[in-house]
């Protein structure tokens, strides 16, 4: 009789723990504390360290939000990401905030968790089907790409050779920087020759260094301009064209910082970086889903902004800001 009196109580001990109902989950005024996913397309560049700090100053703010931060290691392992979706939808969580590495690959992760009643806010880039999120918190990176065409076909004055370096397939953010780059010289430089646009850098500087090699190797003195679309991708021709030895010939865009490229930008080898704001993305990224969470409404486009910074302009105090994000630990 004991015996099944102690197993009476463990039982109940169990189903009376789970995470909705344990004082972990309350402040301690007694306010609902949400446990949010924030993942990454990847956890190596210096981009998504911003992100994660703006995700923990939202947590931070709110007083009842705790930050799960977790994504694949490198920007190419979609199964990776995939199942560390599947992973926090089985845990439970109250809501995800996700960048997702390829807009169609993700739609069934989220799909299955808001079929869970988890509802997904998604940054930096969208997703095919937005129909299946509560709001999209990016840069208008169809815009940035217009900036880095402005910015170049401006130096050139119009004329010239220029290459760009795509990124990775799937990926919509680089996707749109790539489109609005080379519509925008279609329009406003209809003299400058795009020698090279179909060829992909993959998601290391390294390989982006070898893929740009041999472009510049193919392509020789007659390349005017070059523009890469994300931190790896510029890390990458960077190291090429010093390599070659024309980082001080060729009139180079890249997009998104860290203390090599600025400090490349400070000696003249790079004209420009189109930035975003990292830590805007995490931090209102964060504050959508909980405000969605709360029943408040939310805005189903929330953009963050982008700018480009110049060898001119870089000490200027709002450039000089987002060329320098805080990053997370």
């Amino acid at each position: 009789m004991h015996r099944i009196v102690i197993l009476a109580s463990l039982a109940l001990a169990i189903t009376g723990c789970t995470r909705s109902d344990s004082a972990a989950d309350a402040t301690p005024t007694g306010e609902k504390r949400y446990h949010i996913a924030v993942i990454p397309k990847g956890t190596t560049h210096v981009f998504w360290k911003s992100v994660h700090a703006g995700a923990l100053q939202a947590a931070e703010e709110l007083g009842n939000v705790a930050i799960d931060w977790k994504g694949p290691l490198l920007e190419n392992d979609r199964e990776r990401q995939i199942n560390v979706v599947a992973d926090f939808v089985a845990q439970g969580v109250d809501g995800i905030v996700l960048a997702p590495l390829d807009a169609t690959a993700l739609v069934p992760s989220v799909s299955d968790a808001q079929l869970e009643g988890i509802p997904t806010v998604i940054f930096d880039s969208a997703l095919a089907d937005d129909s299946v999120v509560v709001s999209y918190v990016a840069t208008d990176n169809y815009r940035g790409g217009l900036l880095a065409a402005r910015e170049i076909g401006n130096r050139l004055g119009g004329k010239g050779n220029v290459i760009l370096l795509r990124y990775n397939v799937g990926s919509e953010s680089t996707e749109q920087r790539e489109l609005g780059f080379l519509e925008t010289l279609e329009k406003e430089f209809p003299d400058i020759v795009i020698l090279s646009d179909d060829q992909y850098s993959g998601t290391t500087a390294l390989q982006a260094q070898n893929k740009a090699i041999e472009l510049l190797n193919q392509y020789g003195d007659r390349v005017d301009g070059f523009f890469s679309v994300c931190e790896p991708d510029t890390v990458g021709v960077l190291a090429a064209l010093e390599q070659e030895g024309l980082a001080d010939k060729v009139t180079f865009v890249g997009f998104d910082p860290s203390p090599l490229l600025i400090e490349a930008m400070a000696a003249g080898k790079i004209k420009g970086i189109v930035l975003q704001d990292p830590v805007a993305m995490g931090y209102q990224g964060v504050k959508a889903i909980v405000a969605h969470l709360q029943g408040k409404p939310v805005e189903k486009r929330i953009d963050t902004g982008e700018v480009m910074a110049t060898t001119e302009n870089m000490n200027e105090p709002t450039i000089r800001k987002l060329l320098n994000p805080p990053q997370a630990d």
